[in-house]
């Protein structure tokens, strides 16, 4: 099919967290509502906020008391990963009564291609906008903004043009005056970095960026600035990708895997850092065992009580997925680059697996090794898995990582916030 001829949707649902939470708490419904991190532990930031926090100057990831100078009344409720995943996965069911070709763009946000299936509504994509808009309405409680183009950039700048509940369509018609109007800004991917850098060159609208000759957008931002060209010029080709709905939906190639954590306190010593290491590699393993992967690197994010930060990462000698070797390792690159005798505290760590291998890859095996013992571990930290999957994380938990009593109750891996898989992701 010529990209001409597709008909992508790119679906995004109204206030996603938020609205969850006034779905389910009739309690807030009518009030400013945002969900915010635990005060308490340092987390206190706005996650997600409904119309009326956002009409009373509530902006995602600014700090909870700066939100409630600007909001008395703010209602702030934590956040409810579980439930959110399962409303995304309702969600997800009702579009694939369109199409096989469902991309999730985090839990919120999906690409649908319904090229192949638009001749079942009469070729008539506004109809098929409209019912799975009210079908969502109906059957879920929520709203969402859909965007409708022939390639996934603009259908994605339509379902962000108007919102709530509203309908936009890009076509080779209308696109010059509705997406090359824009401030640039509004292009996927132009972040403020990128933005400041085409201001500097006079650039400030999509159809400036369009217009540019590719020669300067290489010499400007480099091969991005190449790719983001052909965004705003409506030449993007990717194409929706066809996920495993009975995956749960991660169907792309898993580059790397990590979770990283803000302390309740700040770590200032041996104890404290290793506490959060192991929680850290504890779900870093845990998924990497769900996905039949090993690692070969291991990588570590510092930012210090200065909020200051920097990356270390080490090459493994055998691929894993124990926790134990991947806490190792985390922990060593961390005790090389800091003195952990209190005199530098620390804020956050971040611990990532990459150098991804599938676990029935073969295995060099090392002659003066233990395969056999390695071999024991797995199986053991599989039946741990087994545990956790039938009784919640916390039902084994490792000495080290509950000698913190503040970090004791933590179950990282449930509570992890879910991030966008990337456009460029493969």
């Amino acid at each position: 099919m010529r990209p001409d001829d597709r008909h992508i949707l790119h679906i995004d649902m109204n206030c996603f967290y938020a609205a969850v939470e006034c779905l389910h708490r009739p309690e807030i419904r009518g009030r400013p509502v945002a969900v915010g991190g635990h005060e308490e532990l340092r987390h206190g930031i706005v996650l997600a906020k409904n119309l009326l926090a956002k009409h009373a100057g509530v902006k995602t990831g600014e700090a909870l008391w700066e939100a409630r100078r600007k909001c008395p009344e703010l209602v702030v409720v934590p956040p409810n990963y579980r439930l959110y995943q399962e409303c995304s996965r309702r969600a997800r069911m009702i579009y694939y009564d369109y199409s096989p070709c469902v991309e999730p763009f985090g839990l919120d946000e999906a690409w649908v291609d319904v090229s192949g299936s638009l001749h079942l509504f009469g070729m008539d994509a506004d109809l098929v906008c409209r019912e799975v808009s009210e079908r969502v309405k109906a059957e879920l409680g929520l709203t969402v903004s859909v965007g409708h183009s022939w390639n996934k950039v603009f259908a994605k700048f339509g379902s962000d043009y108007r919102k709530p509940d509203a309908i936009t369509h890009v076509t080779r018609e209308n696109y010059r005056t509705v997406v090359w109007s824009a401030p640039v800004q509004e292009l996927l991917y132009v972040g403020p970095a990128t933005r400041r850098k085409l201001h500097a060159v006079g650039i400030e609208t999509i159809g400036q960026l369009a217009e540019t000759d590719a020669s300067v957008m290489r010499s400007l931002l480099g091969k991005v600035g190449e790719v983001l060209r052909v965004f705003a010029r409506g030449e993007d080709a990717s194409k929706v990708k066809e996920f495993d709905a009975a995956a749960n939906d991660v169907g792309h190639v898993i580059k790397s895997i990590g979770n990283g954590l803000t302390a309740p306190h700040d770590l200032v010593c041996a104890t404290d850092v290793k506490a959060l290491v192991y929680l850290l590699a504890e779900s870093v393993a845990q998924r990497l065992r769900e996905c039949s992967l090993r690692a070969t690197v291991v990588a570590v994010h510092v930012r210090d009580a200065g909020l200051s930060s920097y990356s270390r990462q080490a090459a493994l000698d055998t691929a894993t997925c124990l926790t134990a070797e991947i806490a190792r390792a985390a922990f060593g690159l961390i005790a090389r680059a800091e003195p952990l005798d209190g005199t530098r505290r620390l804020r956050s760590l971040g611990v990532r697996a990459a150098g991804l291998v599938r676990s029935d890859a073969p295995v060099q095996l090392d002659v003066f090794g233990d395969a056999a013992h390695r071999l024991d571990l797995e199986c053991l930290e599989g039946a741990i898995d087994a545990l956790r999957a039938r009784f919640g994380n916390r039902c084994v938990r490792r000495a080290t990582a509950i000698s913190d009593e503040a970090m004791a109750g933590f179950d990282i891996k449930a509570d992890n916030v879910i991030h966008p898989v990337g456009l460029f992701n493969p």
